[in-house]
């Protein structure tokens, strides 16, 4: 009796424990169930204008639509994206707060600042890439150079200590782009950092500086007028919106590969459900021509992922940016 007596005890203790664990999950379980039950934000780490906000307005209407729930671009510029990637990294995890995140920026963060408040690996949830793009290394028409060979060229001859190129920032992904190539090709051409990407081409256009990197989107106006000359893409292939120009890779520097991705985060500890809801939905609506059509207007082509697919590449990122910034001695400002 007394044996049985003690089973009883065991078996409601289990069923005690049992009934906790459930009353504990199931607020999870009905806020995966229900999501959406608020407007949704976007949290832009960029200024209104930008190919970043671009995509996430065009994107949150789209998800709006599918969610039936309104969501809102809230712009949080500031520290290379830092300020609206810890804002997000403290916000509830229930999906209603996520992060348009621009790899560029985020990857090479922790390796410029050491004493950030947030792990982008640790403190996010990956739901998916959104899309991918090149920079385009142009030069000023004042030059005698329209290729990367003769662009190197003159890096090397006596004239190229008086070169210099611009990007849009100490530490910024073309400050890294300009960094490696100075490796690869042996040259030591001056970077010019300015603020933001609008000021680089004015600069280049004018004969300011002699070289410098935007987004296809943002040179396109320019190379059409014949106020700067494309000399060649930083990413692996070349852009379907400049399928003349060739890439650094194959202009002679096999390997070279500084592509802007962009993709959603969430903060961590959001439930799987929610992040599962998400990549679904946003892997539907960059198959859709009008979207497709668009971004390639601003030099992007969409491509939707895997959340482990995301987080592995924001991984490798960071080890190739750190690297990168290392070897160069970047330094923010």
């Amino acid at each position: 009796m007394a044996k049985n007596n003690g089973y009883s005890r065991y078996m409601h203790l289990m069923y005690v424990l049992l009934a906790a664990a459930l009353v504990l999950l199931a607020p999870h379980a009905r806020a995966a169930e229900a999501y959406p039950t608020q407007p949704i934000r976007i949290v832009d780490p960029f200024s209104v204008g930008g190919s970043t906000d671009f995509m996430a307005r065009l994107i949150g209407q789209k998800l709006a639509e599918r969610l039936k729930q309104p969501v809102v671009v809230e712009n949080r510029a500031g520290a290379g994206g830092n300020i609206a990637a810890e804002f997000v990294a403290k916000a509830p995890a229930d999906g209603h707060t996520l992060l348009l995140a621009p790899v560029g920026a985020l990857a090479p963060a922790k390796a410029l600042y050491p004493q950030l408040r947030y792990d982008i690996l640790k403190d996010f949830e990956f739901i998916s890439l959104l899309a991918s793009g090149s920079y385009v290394l142009i030069a000023s028409p004042t030059i005698p150079a329209r290729s990367l060979k003769e662009v190197v060229a003159l890096a090397r001859s006596p004239d190229g200590k008086k070169l210099s190129y611009g990007s849009a920032g100490v530490g910024s992904q073309p400050h890294i782009a300009g960094e490696l190539l100075n490796a690869m090709a042996g040259t030591r051409v001056l970077h010019v950092p300015y603020k933001g990407a609008a000021p680089v081409l004015t600069a280049v256009a004018a004969g300011e500086v002699q070289f410098g990197f935007g987004s296809v989107a943002g040179v396109m106006p320019l190379v059409k007028t014949g106020r700067v000359v494309p000399i060649a893409v930083t990413s692996a292939r070349r852009s379907k919106a400049l399928p003349d120009v060739p890439t650094i890779a194959e202009s002679g520097y096999p390997g070279f590969d500084i592509t802007a991705q962009y993709g959603i985060l969430a903060p961590a500890n959001t439930p799987a459900a929610v992040i599962d809801q998400l990549n679904a939905g946003i892997g539907e609506i960059l198959k859709m021509p009008d979207i497709q059509e668009k971004l390639l207007v601003q030099g992007l082509e969409t491509g939707s992922s895997t959340s482990a697919r995301f987080r592995e590449l924001m991984q490798s990122e960071i080890s190739t940016m750190t690297k990168i910034i290392q070897d160069a001695g970047i330094r923010p400002e």
